[in-house]
């Protein structure tokens, strides 16, 4: 049985193993092996999750993991932009476990977290040429506003990220 919960601090492990492998897997022919690595070295690692477990507020509303049998085997989370709508930050599976209803899960939960704090709209930014991520979005109902240089590019970088949005 799959559990959605709340994340603590016995959660950051398993969120930092579940987040770098599905990068990997997600972007290995869309960025440099730099890239990739830069955005790893960024975002998860222990003391940048730890932060994140341990702050839940209106704009970084912590992350939900996916926990089967002790592991954890996806994690998720959003906040509340500045215009009141909702933020999808970050959404990764094990790779091994994509096409269960996993992510479908993790994205209603904190969908409803942000549903309770007043959003009425919600977005998510995915890579382009993203095909794991863009289907599964335009599937829950996202739909394609404009790209955007993506978040992180160094000077040279010409990664693009689509924006999307839904009504929830």
């Amino acid at each position: 049985m799959i559990e959605i919960i709340k994340a603590t601090d016995d959660h950051i492990k398993g969120i930092i193993k579940v987040c770098t492998d599905a990068y990997r897997a997600t972007y290995k022919d869309l960025y440099t092996n730099e890239y990739i690595e830069k955005i790893i070295k960024k975002f998860y690692n222990y003391d940048s999750v730890l932060t994140e477990v341990q702050t839940s507020n209106r704009n970084w509303g912590g992350y939900y993991v996916a926990i089967e049998k002790g592991h954890i085997i996806g994690a998720g989370a959003g906040g509340i932009l500045d215009d009141g709508s909702g933020e999808l930050f970050v959404l990764y599976l094990a790779p091994n476990r994509r096409n269960e209803g996993i992510g479908s899960t993790l994205l209603y939960a904190i969908t409803e977290q942000q549903k309770a704090l007043g959003a009425k709209k919600q977005y998510v930014s995915v890579q382009k040429g993203n095909h794991k991520g863009i289907p599964f979005y335009e599937a829950k109902g996202f739909v394609f506003q404009y790209e955007q240089k993506s978040y992180g590019n160094s000077e040279g970088d010409t990664y693009i990220s689509l924006r999307y949005c839904r009504k929830i």
